[in-house]
């Protein structure tokens, strides 16, 4: 199971297309595109981002062929500062600050890595990002500023960017993205436009799916782990075939049913578990798993706390803990949790 983050490339979405030609025809100098994970904040930021800079853009954005949007497609526009945790940074395949390299770089001993990729926005990246900013445009159409996940900035990157958010220098524009807006300093939001990421329609979605290459059947399935969230559904398309036997082998606590699994991805799916047994418990529909495949187990007090135990550990979860024993002991409270009678 990958990541949450989406690879790059312009074959937008039908439904981020709609967007970015909406937000394009109108004026500002700073967007903030926010909502939950899996809706194409960064596919949408990065289609702004082309238009913006395009030599030749039309009604409906970039061009996708002239010099820039080529510049962009390789991930070296000279108009464009990209502003990333160094681990997003990676796994989109945005070349990381000199500086960065070297401290990231194996030692020639070969004792490993100096130190690992950081997965903050750091504030020298803020700082050479502001030094972008009031530097002339190389191509003469004007500058971006791409920030994402933009709830990865520190306070101390926060308040770097303040101020050029306040005082753009010339033709400089900036998108923010980001999945917890709620996170950001409300100076940000309060000097931003804000657009809020439109849901795709479960047609649409199933469509886009299988033009993916997933077969329908498993799309509709990875689409209902997801909550509907049809980029995030891509990344569940492995596990479909899988996916209802989840909730008795946990009830049983097999630990190998997370084989491969990052500490953050079990979480996730515990509690999606969990609100699922609570919304039956309520008398409410299931929205993650079809209601035939959840234990009857699990009683309303154990399942409210099981859920706190869960909402306690998602705060702390990338620290570097265990994997093994933390895995474990997920599975652990799980299987205490669905076993209680009610």
């Amino acid at each position: 199971m990958s990541t949450g983050t989406i690879a790059d490339g312009h074959g937008m979405a039908p439904w981020i297309a709609a967007q970015a030609q909406t937000l394009l025809a109108q004026r500002g100098h700073a967007w903030l595109l926010a909502g939950p994970s899996g809706l194409g904040q960064y596919d949408l930021a990065l289609a702004l981002a082309r238009a913006w800079l395009c030599d030749q853009p039309g009604g409906q954005g970039a061009c996708g062929k002239c010099a820039s949007c080529h510049a962009i497609d390789v991930h070296g526009h000279a108009d464009l500062c990209v502003l990333m945790p160094e681990t997003v940074l990676l796994e989109l395949g945005w070349q990381l600050s000199e500086k960065a390299q070297n401290e990231i770089a194996s030692d020639a001993g070969g004792d490993g890595k100096k130190r690992k990729p950081s997965k903050e926005i750091k504030v020298e990246a803020m700082r050479d990002a502001i030094e972008f900013a009031q530097r002339t445009s190389a191509r003469g159409r004007g500058k971006v500023v791409l920030v994402f996940p933009a709830e990865r900035m520190n306070v101390f990157t926060a308040n770097a960017l303040l101020k050029t958010l306040e005082e753009p220098a010339g033709d400089l524009k900036f998108v923010l993205a980001t999945d917890a807006a709620h996170q950001l300093l409300p100076t940000i939001r309060s000097r931003c436009l804000w657009h809020g990421m439109v849901w795709p329609d479960q047609a649409s979605a199933m469509t886009w799916l299988t033009a993916q290459g997933v077969p329908a059947a498993r799309a509709a399935v990875a689409l209902r782990a997801a909550g509907g969230r049809a980029q995030d559904a891509l990344l569940f398309a492995s596990l479909a075939d899988t996916w209802k036997l989840l909730p008795r082998a946990v009830q049983r606590g097999e630990l190998g049913v997370f084989k491969d699994w990052t500490a953050a991805q079990v979480v996730d799916v515990l509690h999606k578990l969990c609100h699922d047994l609570l919304a039956m418990k309520a008398g409410a529909m299931p929205r993650f798993f079809e209601a035939d495949d959840l234990p009857a187990g699990g009683s309303w007090q154990s399942l409210t706390a099981w859920s706190k135990v869960l909402s306690q550990t998602r705060r702390t979860v990338e620290h570097p803990f265990n994997a093994g024993l933390m895995q474990e002991a997920l599975v652990s409270q799980a299987q205490l949790a669905l076993n209680l009678k009610s």
